[in-house]
C-alpha cells in the first residue's frame, strides 16, 4: 500500500485579499443603503441588502480559508480543510435567502409604487460597478482551483453586472418617470443572483456529501488505473474532496506481478496528480481475487 500527497495551498496573501474585499464592500453597503433610504429606491436597497449578504459571504469564505490552514490533529486528521466546503454551502444558502427577500419586496412595490429619483440611483449604483469589479478581480487568480474562492469571485462579478442593471434602471426612471422600472429591475437582480448561486449550491452540496468534485471524471480515473502496467482489476475506488481545493482518492489495484511496487505506486500517484488534480492518493496492491476478502466475510 502506498500513500502519496502533493501540497496545494491558496496564495499566502488571500487573507489580505479578503480583508480588502470586505472593507470595500462594507463601505459601499453603507453608502448605497443610505442613498436607498434617502431616495426610496428599492433597487438600491435590494442591491445594498445583497451586497451586505456578500460581506457576510466574504467573511464566511475568509473564515473557511483561515480554518483550512490549521494543522491536522489526532482527532481531526484532515485538519479543518472541510471548513471551506461549509463556507461555500453557507454562502449559497445565504444568497438564496436574499433572493427570496428581494423578490417578495419587489412584488409588493409593483402594487404600491413609490416616487424615486433616477439620477441618484444611477450615480450610487455606478460606484457599485467599480467596487464590485475591483473586488471580483482580487479573486480572479484563484477562481478555477478553489470552489470557496470561486464563490467569492462569482458573487462579486454578478454584483458588478447587477449594479450595471441598477444604473440603467435609474437612467430609465429619470428619462421616462416610470417608477415600475425599479421593482422590475429588482426582480431581474433576484433572477441573476439565483442563477449565479445555483451552480455554487449544487457544487458545494456535492462536496459536502463527499461526491466526486467537478472537473474529475471518475470513469476516466478508473480507466487510467486499469491501464497501468500489470493491473488486472480496479475496485473500491473512492474520490472525494478534502476541501474546496484538495481532492483525495483511495483504490485497490489487483496486480499479480509483485515487481517494482514502490516505483509503480509513486509513478501512479504522480500521474493522478498531474492528469486529474488529485493531491492525496492511497493505492493498495492486491495479488489476486482471494486477497480482496481473506476472511470470506464483510466484503462487498
Amino acid at each position: 500500500m502506498s500513500h502519496s500527497h502533493h501540497h496545494h495551498h491558496a496564495p499566502a496573501d488571500y487573507g489580505k485579499v479578503f480583508a480588502i474585499g470586505v472593507a470595500l464592500n462594507l463601505l459601499y453597503v453603507c453608502v448605497e443603503a443610505g442613498y436607498g433610504f434617502y431616495t426610496g429606491s428599492l433597487a438600491l436597497l435590494s442591491d445594498a441588502g445583497h451586497n451586505l449578504s456578500d460581506v457576510v459571504g466574504l467573511l464566511l469564505a475568509w473564515g473557511g480559508y483561515a480554518l483550512a490552514s490549521l494543522a491536522p490533529s489526532p482527532r481531526r486528521t484532515y485538519g479543518w480543510r472541510g471548513a471551506t466546503v461549509l463556507a461555500a454551502l453557507g454562502n449559497a444558502l445565504l444568497l438564496l435567502a436574499a433572493v427570496g427577500a428581494i423578490a417578495w419586496e419587489a412584488v409588493h412595490r409593483l402594487t404600491e409604487p413609490a416616487e424615486i429619483g433616477g439620477l441618484p440611483v444611477a450615480a450610487v449604483a455606478l460606484a457599485g460597478v467599480v467596487v464590485n469589479t475591483i473586488t471580483a478581480m482580487l479573486f480572479w487568480s484563484g477562481r478555477r482551483d478553489d470552489l470557496n474562492i470561486r464563490g467569492a469571485y462569482l458573487h462579486m462579478a454578478a454584483d458588478a453586472a447587477v449594479s450595471v442593471g441598477v444604473v440603467l434602471a435609474g437612467l430609465g426612471i429619470y428619462a421616462t418617470g416610470w417608477t415600475w422600472i425599479d421593482p422590475v429591475t429588482s426582480l431581474v437582480i433576484a433572477a441573476v443572483i439565483f442563477f449565479a448561486t445555483w451552480g455554487l449550491l449544487v457544487a458545494s452540496i456535492n462536496l459536502a456529501i463527499q461526491g466526486v468534485p467537478e472537473g474529475i471524471d471518475p470513469a476516466a480515473v478508473r480507466d487510467y488505473l486499469a491501464s497501468l502496467d500489470g493491473v488486472t482489476e480496479v475496485h473500491d475506488l473512492h474520490i472525494w474532496a478534502m476541501s474546496t481545493s484538495e481532492t483525495a482518492l483511495t483504490a485497490h489495484l489487483v496486480r499479480p506481478d509483485i515487481s517494482n511496487d514502490d516505483e509503480f505506486l509513486h509513478a501512479a500517484a504522480d500521474a493522478l496528480h498531474d492528469r486529474f488534480g488529485i493531491e492525496h492518493s492511497t493505492l493498495q496492491i492486491e495479488r489476486g481475487a482471494d486477497s480482496r476478502c481473506p476472511n470470506k466475510s464483510g466484503c462487498l
